[in-house]
This record gives structure tokens, C-alpha cells and sequence, in this order.
């Protein structure tokens, strides 16, 4: 539901920019390896924070989440230039479903090279369990279309995935460019209770759990499909 309400809402924001694309003839498969170099260059931003910004200096985060949900606006813009224009192919679905992998990959090695770098070995950690998350939510589906099952159950889906990784990533940088390194210590904690860090970890915990959820939750779906279609083909028989 939150999906489609999403999808809806983007539709209505970047309508005029779809219908511009569809007039320059851009084709779908032009749109998804554009968002493919956006998410390239958002993993080279946080690349080049890693190497040349030093641990809590954080405006480069913002720039490389820009970069995270660019990217992620042109991969919902193919599917709508796909079917406005009667360019939907199964090579097209084929060539986004593998872009929209390397996509994620490119951003997560990102992610996980500056958390690295800088230190944050805890958030690092949930940056490489969310992306495993992330990879087995698109490969349960897939094994379940090729059984001849539709499988897309579960909350933590692509678009959730980007936007809350993205505009985690987003609004650290805008956080940290405003008030700085601000932190809230209380006396008998060890470590903060507030940095501007917090606002790209809680979302990359987020995506680590609910996205290895997401895909159990597809996992069981698909054994009650595969339950239903073993007892169907008993019964013809």
C-alpha cells in the first residue's frame, strides 16, 4: 500500500519530467543506465569522503545521499517511460532488474568503504547485513517468478530501501552543514545519545532488519504458494 501511495505521489511531483523524457524519445533502458552512473557517482562521493574528509566532518554524506536518490528517481522513471511509450520488453525487465542490482551493490560499497575508513565498525556491520537483506529480498522473488510464483510480499522493497537509505544519507549531510558536530551526552553514558552520524545509522538498522525480514516473510509466502500448487496437481491427478 505504501508502496503504490509512493509511486503515486511521484508520479504527480515528476509527471512533467516523465512526459519531457517521452517527448525526447529517451528510452527506458537509456533511463536505467543513467540511474546506474548516478549511483555510481554516489558511491565515488563517499569514496572520496572516506579518503579525504576525516571522521565526523559528514557534509560529503549528504552530497553522496543526492546522488542515492537521484539515482533511485530515474530507476521508477523507466518503468513509467517503459508503458508510456509501449516500450515494456522482457529484455527491459531483464536489463533494469540487473541494473537495479548493481545499483545497490555500488551504492552499499559506498556505504561500507566510508563507515570503514572513518571508523564506524557498528554501522558498518548493519551496512553490510542490510545489504544481504537487500540482495535476498530481489532473489527470493526471482526464484519464486521462475517457479511460476508472484511474490511481491514484504515491506522493505527497493523503493522503501532507497528512500530511507538515501534521505538518511541526505539529511546527516544537511544536519551536520547547519549545527555542526552537535552531540548530547548524558553523565552516566559511556557514549552519546545523540550525534549527527545517528541519522544515517538508525536508517541503515532499519533497512538491516526489516529487509532480511522482508525476505523471510517472501520465503514463507512462497512454501504456502508451493504448499497450494503440490496440493492442486495431487487432486488433478
Amino acid at each position: 500500500m505504501f508502496e503504490t501511495i509512493g509511486k503515486k505521489l511521484l508520479l504527480l511531483i515528476f509527471g512533467p519530467i516523465i512526459s519531457l523524457l517521452v517527448k525526447m524519445k529517451v528510452t527506458p533502458n537509456m533511463v536505467t543506465t543513467v540511474g546506474l552512473l548516478f549511483n555510481i557517482v554516489g558511491c565515488i562521493v563517499f569514496i572520496y569522503g572516506a579518503e579525504r574528509t576525516h571522521r565526523g566532518e559528514l557534509s560529503i554524506v549528504g552530497w553522496g545521499g543526492f546522488w542515492i536518490l537521484l539515482g533511485g528517481l530515474f530507476d521508477v522513471f523507466d518503468g513509467h517511460i517503459a508503458r508510456a511509450t509501449g516500450q515494456s520488453s522482457k529484455f527491459g525487465a531483464l536489463y533494469d532488474s540487473v541494473l537495479d542490482r548493481y545499483s545497490e551493490l555500488f551504492m552499499f560499497f559506498g556505504f561500507t568503504y566510508y563507515l570503514i575508513s572513518h571508523h564506524y565498525l557498528k554501522t558498518s556491520m548493519g551496512s553490510f547485513i542490510a545489504l544481504i537483506g537487500s540482495l535476498m529480498v530481489s532473489y527470493v522473488r526471482s526464484r519464486a517468478e521462475g517457479l511460476g510464483i508472484e511474490c511481491k510480499v514484504g515491506i522493505m522493497q527497493r523503493p522503501a530501501r532507497i528512500v530511507l537509505l538515501g534521505a538518511g544519507a541526505l539529511f546527516t549531510g544537511i544536519f551536520y552543514s547547519n549545527f555542526g558536530d552537535q552531540r548530547i551526552y548524558i553523565d552516566a553514558m559511556g557514549t552519546p545519545l545523540f550525534e549527527p552520524m545517528f541519522i544515517f545509522a538508525i536508517p541503515i538498522t532499519i533497512v538491516a532488519v526489516l529487509a532480511n525480514f522482508t525476505a523471510f516473510h517472501r520465503l514463507y509466502h512462497c512454501k504456502g504458494e508451493l504448499e497450494k500448487l503440490d496440493q492442486n496437481q495431487k487432486k488433478d491427478v
